[in-house]
């Protein structure tokens, strides 16, 4: 999957919002907190983590690829 920004960068608990994997902010972030999203094959726990052009995130057997 494919996700084109609109400004800088994005947070990481927004994209999977914006992109309906989650049903809410607070679902986003607890799945965070708990381990199940990596970024650039690295475990992220930050919620806001600013994700950028070029950063692959994962979760579950989702891939995005940020442009």
């Amino acid at each position: 999957m494919k996700f084109e920004l609109k400004d800088d960068y994005i947070e990481l608990f927004k994209l999977l919002k914006v992109l309906d994997l989650v049903d809410s902010g607070a679902h986003a972030k607890m799945l965070i907190a708990d381990g199940y999203v990596k970024r650039n094959g690295e475990e992220e726990l930050r919620k806001r983590a600013k994700i950028i052009s070029g950063d692959v995130i994962e979760i579950s057997e989702v891939i995005i690829e940020v442009k």
